[in-house]
């Protein structure tokens, strides 16, 4: 078994990493920057302009704003300057009002809001927000995570700056380096009641699906898939297409600007999901038992940030393969499997998603959550057959850990032209 001081070294960086968020996290972490630069300047500011990195801009183009019925990062930050808490993290919206949005539009039409991209060298997760009334200014940035505050300036004052501090940054490294056996070994040998607080993942992102399958939120995925049952048409009423609509319903009710918070994993509200709902669904459908169930999440979870350790927190690689390869590696684990078969479930994941591109967050996100889900579903039933991928087939090695970074060096570096691409086509429209 693990040490008691690694154990707890792990449990601090889940509980990091694992958190609740309401709204896509890209624009929502801009709100949040937004909020605390205001909350320096000390009143509402007549002017707000926000640099961003690329993927950021990329991230919180398309996607809906919790409690406005509005898309994108105008919206975003109006209301991270009228009715934002810093407090609150990346729930920073969540006390927002109709009246806010309100205001928020007019704040829009008067054009004091300016955004545009950061130049030079930044982080790939970079927001700066600068906001002025009359002689007043402050100063806000996060940088290398979403809730990262490297750099405070209000009227000229430095109150903070730790820009060239690698050991301030709260980013996806977290301070133990994992491997694929020491996130089994932690999430099959811990005593169970230091694990029992991810089951918080559980109710909070089921009871978003529960609520989306009832209304009628982006491409209704998870709705349609639902109904397509009920008619007996195409999907059988099974567990494995109960995975996929719960899994794409948390997403179509997030991506749509749900005022509902879902626990996400590593920044992203849909890694949140898809390594968690369809681990859920699976142990309800089996019966599976509570502390199965937690470990199963656990292992979902911990390999997620385990990826993310390579992949960074932003890239050209879609998160729908990262959270989908922890929730195959939770199936497989409520399935009977070991640790030979959860490494080989890894590895048809790496075989199958890797390339899946991020084209920003939005709606038809949730299509490839289903996507994810799906493979995930089938690399599992692979590993419980022994059939796994062979380090003779592309990318995939004969060491778990080597197909993990072989499929991040080509997310974080093999991709980054492509980045490049998508968001010039996604400016360009």
């Amino acid at each position: 078994m693990l040490s008691s001081e690694i154990r707890q070294e792990i449990i601090k960086l889940i509980n990091r990493e694992v958190v609740p968020a309401m709204g896509c996290t890209e624009p929502v972490a801009v709100s949040l920057c937004t909020a605390k630069a205001v909350e320096l300047l000390g009143v509402q500011p007549q002017h707000i302009e926000v640099r961003l990195s690329p993927n950021v801009l990329k991230n919180a183009m398309g996607v809906g704003i919790p409690g406005t019925g509005m898309i994108g990062l105008p919206i975003a930050i109006a209301l991270g300057a009228i009715v934002g808490r810093s407090e609150y993290q990346l729930e920073v919206l969540k006390d927002t009002t109709l009246a806010d949005v309100e205001l928020g539009r007019k704040m829009i039409d008067e054009q004091r809001i300016k955004v545009g991209v950061k130049e030079g060298a930044c982080d790939m997760l970079y927001i700066e927000v600068e906001v002025t009334a009359g002689n007043d200014k402050a100063v806000a940035i996060i940088s290398g995570s979403h809730t990262n505050f490297v750099y405070l300036e209000s009227n000229g004052e430095v109150i903070s700056d730790s820009r060239n501090s690698r050991a301030s940054a709260d980013d996806a490294n977290g301070d133990i380096v994992l491997t694929m056996h020491t996130v089994w070994e932690f999430a099959t040998e811990s005593p169970l009641d230091e694990l029992k607080f991810i089951l918080e993942a559980k109710h909070l992102n089921k009871a978003v699906a529960e609520e989306s399958l009832k209304g009628e939120w982006g491409h209704c995925l998870g709705r349609t898939i639902r109904a397509s049952v009920n008619k007996k048409e195409i999907f059988g009423d099974t567990t494995f297409s109960r995975m996929v609509s719960y899994t794409s319903a948390a997403c179509d009710a997030r991506m749509g600007g749900a005022q509902i918070p879902v626990m996400s994993n590593s920044g992203s509200g849909n890694q949140g999901i898809a390594s968690t709902l369809p681990v859920v669904v699976y142990a309800e459908e089996k019966g599976s038992n509570e502390e199965q169930l937690i470990r199963a999440l656990i292992l979902s979870h911990l390999t997620v940030i385990y990826i993310k350790q390579s992949l960074g927190r932003l890239s050209a690689l879609c998160g729908c393969v990262v959270a989908s390869t922890g929730s195959s590696c939770g199936v497989t684990y409520l399935m009977g499997g070991k640790y030979e078969e959860v490494a080989m479930a890894v590895k048809n994941m790496v075989a199958n998603l890797t390339g899946v591109i991020c084209d920003g967050a939005k709606p038809s996100c949730a299509l490839k959550l289903a996507s994810a889900v799906s493979t995930a579903v089938f690399s599992a039933v692979m590993a419980m057959e022994h059939r796994c991928v062979t380090s003779l087939e592309g990318i995939v090695d004969d060491d778990v850990d080597k197909s993990i970074r072989n499929l991040t060096s080509i997310g974080s570096k093999g991709m980054m032209e492509t980045d490049r691409m998508i968001l010039d086509i996604m400016t360009s429209k």
